[in-house]
């Protein structure tokens, strides 16, 4: 089974549509996930859901989403820097006051992870899990450079066994690292990369029986030019609109 994971849209739109073309246009992907954080920092929060739902496509919870849905006081996000933090304030309040009913209602119903298993429901082998961040809470930063053993905390915490993927977003980065025979992936970010490339980024993880796991990070274009007017248009800070060109900085 060929599975494309999409993490952290955040609410960009065109990244999204780019995305799910690229995926249309490869003609043998056999499903697709999101990892969470749909909305937030972007202009498009409701479009965005709409058409992950017009789609199918099945998710899990991100912080974002989790945090926006309920009405809690802050989106759960993380920041050294005073001013990334208060830019982030702004974006939690534009966000919260402009998702719709209905798009909330789907927000609040999202799962908190999702476990798949390639070779059917009917064999103990290998499964794929997925998560936000972490299988803890939808907030907790997994980074690359975290040491093995809190990897192999995780992968306990999650039931996850040797030959088992654990698939996730949250950071922005993507990676993949294996330790103890679980494969570990980070998806990056479809919708607001940290990496250093604007390009929207998924993962596809083949994880067909019999033989390895193959994962492939993949970088899309789109226009981010777009998504840069529609920032300053909307009234969301402009630093978003230079974050997107630079991929990363800040937020």
């Amino acid at each position: 089974m060929r599975y494309a994971f999409l993490a952290d849209i955040h609410a960009n739109l065109p990244a999204l549509e780019a995305v799910l073309a690229d995926i249309d246009r490869r003609g043998d992907v056999d499903a697709v996930f999101h990892l969470g954080d749909l909305v937030g920092y972007g202009p498009w929060p409701n479009e965005t859901v709409a058409l992950v739902r017009e789609r199918g496509i099945a998710g899990v919870a991100g912080n974002y989403d989790s945090t926006s849905a309920v009405g809690h006081p802050h989106c759960g996000c993380r920041y050294d820097d005073p001013r990334q933090a208060e830019l982030s304030a702004v974006s939690y309040a534009w966000t919260r006051a402009r998702l719709s009913e209905e798009t909330r209602r789907h927000l609040a119903v999202l799962p908190f992870r999702l476990d798949l298993r390639p070779g059917g429901g009917h064999v103990s082998g290998p499964r794929v899990l997925a998560f936000h961040a972490a299988p803890t809470v939808n907030t907790l930063y997994w980074t690359e450079d975290r040491p093995a053993e809190f990897c192999r905390r995780m992968a306990a915490l999650a039931g996850a066994r040797a030959g088992d993927v654990m698939v996730f977003g949250h950071t922005h980065v993507p990676w993949r690292r294996e330790v103890d025979g679980v494969l570990l992936v980070n998806a990056g970010s479809v919708g607001r990369p940290k990496d250093g490339d604007w390009r929207a980024g998924y993962v596809i993880v083949d994880a067909a029986a019999g033989r390895p796991v193959a994962v492939e990070h993949v970088r899309v274009a789109y226009d981010v030019e777009r998504v840069a007017e529609a920032i300053l248009e909307r009234g969301l800070p402009p630093e978003f609109a230079g974050q997107l060109r630079a991929g990363g900085g800040g937020a």
